[in-house]
């Protein structure tokens, strides 16, 4: 968080710094130190009377290297905006009560996660839970007199009665073994996984003993929502003796205060995020079918509670819903969905006839472009998080048809920068005529009569997107003297289910590599690109991208490749992911398919190869393993392609999770294009 500087403070840096300042030009473009000072709003929550919202500030801490999370209140009208919980513990998922008197909120203030409640009009603050795990999902009665809220609880029970001889006074032994019987075990960023299963609970919002409403071996949670007259809670689920084999199948439950667990939905897929209406008389969900499909959309539908009346309010729109919230008269309800690279806030009645509110959110995702937003809305108030290409998101309002910008979080630190100019660009594929769109970034002080070197960058997912939005990665390398080009490559969401599905049973492949492809030419053919200067980047899924790339073409200089599959045959069968995998993304099972595996392999390739390669990966990471990097690693090395492996000590997946590790994702891919220019 930046705070401002004393007064005496500010005349003495001012006096010291002004002959340093005389000395040497100031940076003007986007550089690494800047990545600590960044800020970025998230989850706004409106008051009940719709005249101010609480937010999420999110910021970077120099010395923990680490994000700190603070709690801040803005008016609607934009004429307030002051810290509400502030300092250097973490305070987050802020929820008004019904009647807007009290702030429910999860902090570490005290050391464990613990449910907080502030009372809005005196700032006084109540503990309300002393739990040993870490709580989700919290939910305020109708009354405003409970809590509910989501919470693991740990299975003790062991799978074996050994007898382990006694250990003599004094003996220093090995730790004891553990055991592993679940089929879902391991989590990246969490490790392996201490058996638990999540329930829902009840406490009293002044204080006092959490109550364990949920029973039996499933996890059950998601949003919670109360029934209007508060005597019940429902909930998603799958509570099937194989649940663990059906990752994404849910039911939509509901269990009452004393525990009696009734199922609302039982249609073949996911039926998830219940919420009822304000009279209490229907319930709204999100729903995808059970198709073994890579991609589904997600429906919005409404059930008339305590009948078999169901209706999807959106399955006339291709795109996936999320985000429901009821009309406060429960005449419709507002939505959001991704489109074409950024997100639209919608609203729709209960016939079904939408409307588009907003559109163009974005700006939530620090490092890279990726399309992401979030919205509350209270007495048809919308708070919302909105950025633009050269700034990370704030917190927006709508009321009455107004867009209104609450906040200016980063002026500080990008008001006196250039930044590089974000550009769209459509285009066709070479292999079958698809239209593909993508950006590119311009270096600062752009000129079109130069030629520039081009970096390729590649999303992740594969079903996820990029968008016209704030980047510190992308914005880095345009800073350095490259011009960056990013496409949403088929299998991208945001266009629609048929177009989400054209990589079904194909990535990595020849056709997203020919959308790529097709756009570098097509950027060439701007004739500012140096067409002998090109590199290509990635990580994840951009990752397995990037790494087949370069098994199908030597017309990149360099390439960086982060945290890839390089081995189907073995990735799937030592990631944390396999049990979600293996059902969606392929054929059948890998020894029953082993040709199909290796086909989508980059190290099936790997015999083409000649680009100089670095790979990057965090030592932790559970999703695409380090032995995934090692294996291109020691290929490339038999090989004798120039290849440097850089391994990120503790991190998982997420690499650029701290600020640091993103300044060295950065700075080392720049290095190591900057070595081929």
């Amino acid at each position: 968080m930046k705070f401002p500087i004393k007064p005496l403070m500010l005349g003495l840096l001012c006096a010291s710094s002004f002959n340093a300042a005389a000395q040497s030009d100031e940076v003007t473009t986007f550089t690494s130190e800047d990545i600590f000072n960044l800020e970025v709003a998230t989850s706004p929550k409106v008051s009940p009377d719709g005249e101010n919202v609480v937010y999420v500030r999110r910021s970077n801490d120099i010395m923990k290297d680490s994000s700190r999370s603070n709690l801040w209140i803005a008016s609607i009208d934009g004429n307030s905006h002051r810290p509400l919980l502030s300092g250097r513990s973490n305070f987050w998922s802020p929820v008004y009560s019904p009647s807007g008197d009290r702030l429910a909120y999860l902090s570490n203030v005290e050391g464990k996660t613990q449910l907080y409640v502030r009372w809005m009009d005196s700032g006084q603050t109540a503990l309300v839970t002393n739990v040993q795990s870490s709580i989700g999902s919290i939910t305020w009665s109708p009354d405003g007199k409970q809590i509910a809220f989501a919470m693991n609880v740990s299975d003790n029970s062991k799978p074996l009665k050994v007898k382990m001889p006694k250990k003599p006074k004094g003996a220093k032994w090995s730790k004891p073994v553990k055991y592993v019987t679940k089929a879902k075990y391991q989590a990246d960023g969490r490790g392996i996984l201490s058996p638990a299963y999540k329930h829902i609970f009840v406490v009293p919002s002044e204080g006092g003993t959490p109550r364990q409403l949920t029973s039996g071996n499933f996890n059950h949670g998601g949003k919670l929502s109360w029934s209007s007259n508060g005597d019940k809670i429902y909930f998603s689920a799958n509570r099937n003796k194989e649940w663990e084999y059906q990752q994404r199948d849910s039911d939509i439950f509901s269990v009452s205060l004393k525990g009696d667990i009734v199922q609302i939905t039982d249609d073949e897929g996911s039926e998830y995020n219940p919420t009822v209406s304000p009279d209490g008389k229907y319930l709204a969900y999100l729903d995808t079918d059970g198709k073994k499909l890579a991609y589904r959309n997600r429906y919005l539908m409404v059930k008339k509670i305590g009948s078999d009346s169901t209706k999807n309010l959106s399955k006339d729109i291709d795109n996936s819903i999320a985000n429901i919230h009821w009309q406060k008269k429960g005449k419709g309800l507002y939505y959001q969905m991704a489109e074409r690279g950024s997100v639209t806030i919608g609203y729709t009645t209960i016939k079904g006839k939408h409307k588009k509110l907003v559109t163009g959110l974005g700006g939530g995702s620090m490092g890279r472009p990726y399309t992401s937003a979030t919205f509350d809305v209270n007495d048809d108030v919308i708070a919302f998080t909105k950025g633009r290409t050269d700034r990370p998101a704030d917190i927006y309002s709508l009321y009455r048809g107004k867009e209104r910008q609450l906040t200016e979080l980063n002026e500080d630190v990008l008001g006196h920068k250039t930044l590089g100019e974000v550009k769209e660009i459509v285009y066709k594929s070479s292999i079958d005529g698809e239209e593909i769109q993508g950006w590119y970034i311009l270096p600062p002080n752009f000129d079109p009569k130069k030629k520039y070197p081009l970096i390729l960058e590649i999303h992740g997912g594969p079903h996820l997107s990029y968008g016209p939005h704030f980047t510190a990665e992308l914005q880095r390398f345009a800073a350095e003297g490259y011009v960056v080009f990013y496409d949403n490559h088929r299998g991208s969401t945001s266009y629609g289910e048929r177009f989400a599905l054209l990589l079904q049973n194909k990535y990595s492949s020849k056709w997203d590599f020919a959308d790529h492809n097709s756009g570098i030419n097509a950027m060439i053919d701007k004739g500012f690109i140096d067409e002998n200067r090109l590199y290509v980047a990635g990580g994840s899924a951009g990752g397995i991208a990037s790494a087949y790339a370069i098994g199908l073409t030597d017309r990149f200089k360099a390439a960086a490749v982060s945290k890839p599959v390089i081995n189907w045959l073995s990735k799937v069968l030592t990631a944390d992911s396999y049990l979600g995998q293996i059902p969606y993304q392929f054929p059948g099972l890998p020894w029953d398919n082993v040709e199909h595996y290796w086909e989508r392999s980059p190290l099936s390739l790997v015999g083409n190869v000649t680009t100089p390669t670095m790979l990057i990966t965090g030592e932790n990471d559970r999703r695409t393993p380090m032995s995934e990097t090692e294996q291109f690693y020691q290929a490339l090395k038999l090989k004798k392609v120039d290849t440097i492996m850089v391994r990120v000590p503790d991190a998982p997946h997420g690499i650029a999770g701290r600020p640091s590790r993103m300044i060295a994702k950065i700075e080392n891919t720049i290095a190591w294009f900057n070595k081929y220019q």
